[in-house]
């Protein structure tokens, strides 16, 4: 099992910690591209452009300019760094903070990066603010720019393995699975009045229970799409901050490949 996250909007900044060694990071092959796009950060963080160029938000103007001293920031763990509702319902920080035997499934788990191109829940990070949206000056557009890096560092893992594929549409495009690989995205419905509508505060949610409940669930981790729905069948019945989980289906998706479907209902 091979389960692929974005990464939160919202970060925490560590308050302590040592800068980054991209040295000891996750798919050490990426190295390379990872310099390229921390130096281009730094460098676009630090003119005046910078929130257009990064497209965010006045608020967010002292993330920004961290990101200039971005190599000397502290870092923790991903698992508290990325904060929000997905991380939030996996429980991630606290499978993490588990003793060492009970956090082997984290191995399973890559958070996928405009900046870092993928990292573990234990990658020791900085806060950054950098969406895989971006055309970012001197690298070009994200997505593209990580795909040949991704697929060396990715694709062996993934062979003959299923990809329990949790990303948005951005972060998907910057790595598609190999044809070796069983590729199953997973799509969050809300069922109300008989019909059913895909969603977005819910599908992140749903999503990271979903992840959670992979994380710790007794037995094997599932290698097949039909393993994976077993276990997510598992969650049928459930409710979790006010939402039951009604149905777990595999469904067709585009050139042959599975959709993995969740339906919740709000719960009274």
């Amino acid at each position: 099992m091979l389960v692929l996250l974005p990464p939160s909007e919202g970060k925490t900044a560590p308050a302590t910690g040592d800068a980054v060694d991209l040295s000891l990071l996750t798919s050490p092959e990426l190295t390379e591209h990872r310099e390229r796009v921390l130096d281009a950060l730094a460098r676009v963080s630090a003119q005046p452009d910078a929130l257009d160029v990064l497209h965010v938000g006045a608020s967010l103007a002292e993330e920004v300019r961290r990101g200039a001293t971005i190599r000397e920031q502290p870092a923790s763990p991903a698992a508290h760094v990325y904060t929000g509702v997905l991380y939030a319902a996996a429980g991630l920080a606290s499978a993490h903070d588990d003793a060492a035997s009970d956090r082997a499934r984290l191995d399973d788990v890559r958070v996928v990066s405009a900046l870092w191109g993928v990292v573990a829940p234990s990658d020791l990070i900085p806060a950054y603010r950098l969406s895989m949206g971006v055309d970012l000056p001197g690298v070009g557009p994200l997505a593209r720019s990580w795909r040949e890096p991704l697929a060396k560092a990715l694709d062996a893992r993934a062979e003959g393995d299923v990809v329990v594929d949790c990303r948005s549409a951005t972060y998907a495009a910057a790595w598609r699975p190999p044809t070796s690989a069983v590729h199953v995205p997973v799509t969050v419905l809300r069922e109300h009045a008989g019909r059913r509508a895909v969603v977005s505060h819910h599908a992140k949610h749903t999503r990271g229970v979903l992840v959670g409940h992979l994380l710790r669930r007794e037995g094997a981790p599932p290698t097949t799409a039909e393993g994976l729905l077993d276990a997510a069948r598992e969650l049928v019945g459930t409710t979790v901050d006010r939402r039951r989980v009604v149905a777990a289906e595999l469904v067709p998706g585009a050139r042959g490949s599975l959709r993995l479907e969740l339906v919740v209902v709000d719960a009274p």
